[in-house]
């Protein structure tokens, strides 16, 4: 089967996000004013093949422990979804 992974990279919450601030800052100034913090991160899509469902998301939880996520600094989440045929 085939499948889709939406994947999410953030920065732990105790980690210092510059980029982040920055955005916020600059909302600030462009008068948005109730932006109380931005978090900057990734999405991933990642396609697959795989047996059943488990499968997929065993394997994309080790492509993003082992490749797409720095775990020491980063956290990540996903969802997967099957792939509709042609």
């Amino acid at each position: 089967m085939r499948y889709v992974a939406d994947i999410v990279v953030k920065l732990k919450k105790s980690i210092l996000d510059p980029q982040g601030e920055a955005v916020r800052s600059a909302l600030g100034s462009m008068g948005y004013t109730g932006v109380q913090d931005v978090r900057i991160g990734k999405r991933i899509e990642v396609r697959l093949e795989a047996a059943n469902e488990a499968q997929c998301r065993q394997a994309v939880d080790e492509m993003c422990s082992r490749l797409l996520a720095n775990t020491v600094m980063e956290t990540y989440d996903f969802s997967v979804r099957e792939e509709p045929g042609e």
